[in-house]
């Protein structure tokens, strides 16, 4: 391509990387990329993405249910706290019903290692799950939302303040769960698919 002269417009970024070193303690691979489940509200994943918006880094830190691929929370701020993630995992677990206790997978970034977030979890009774260090793999289906929302939105619509950021996220989110059909949920949308796994229930 540089022979020829040619540019890629969708060239890939460095990944944001939460890892920080052994601080806290990491969970074992309980998930083990076992990404399929038959119902809502089994197994959650989560992760980390990092946003340049002018000269700004917005990050975002979604819950994803892996049973239809619904974003049920998401929280975004200017920094990749552990207070915004945990924040938003709480958010996640309001949606709950009584006898609903997901596993929750993510990186071994240093929020999911700090006390706060292992202990939120265990006050809702919820066990922990970690991909293996430097092992994207283990979180593929995260990565590959995180992906596409990029490749869907964010380099198209280019938002160029903090508050076009949060408005378009909140617009594509909506979209993505109402509106976006899967392919492997039967070209149906997160909502649509949920209503009909909840209707054959």
């Amino acid at each position: 391509m540089r022979e020829l002269g040619l540019q890629c417009p969708v060239r890939r970024r460095k990944r944001y990387n939460s890892f920080r070193g052994d601080v806290g303690e990491a969970a074992e691979n309980v998930l083990d990329r076992q990404f399929a489940t038959k119902s809502a509200h089994t197994k959650w994943v989560t992760d980390v993405t990092e946003f340049n918006v002018g000269t700004t880094k917005v990050y975002l830190s979604p819950v994803l249910d892996l049973h239809d691929g619904r974003i049920i929370s998401a929280t975004a701020g200017p920094s990749p706290s552990v207070k915004m993630v945990t924040d938003g995992l709480r958010m996640a677990i309001q949606t709950l019903g009584p006898d609903e206790q997901p596993l929750v997978h993510s990186d071994q970034g240093f929020q999911y290692r700090h006390t706060l977030w292992r202990d939120t979890l265990r006050g809702a009774g919820l066990a922990q799950s970690m991909s293996r260090k430097g092992t994207c793999l283990d979180n593929a289906v995260m990565e590959g939302f995180f992906s596409r929302l990029k490749e869907e939105w964010f380099r198209i619509q280019k938002p160029e303040t903090v508050e076009e950021f949060h408005s378009g996220l909140t617009s594509y989110l909506e979209w993505w769960n109402t509106t976006r059909i899967q392919e492997r949920l039967g070209y149906l949308s997160p909502d649509e698919y949920r209503a009909q796994t909840t209707a054959v229930a």
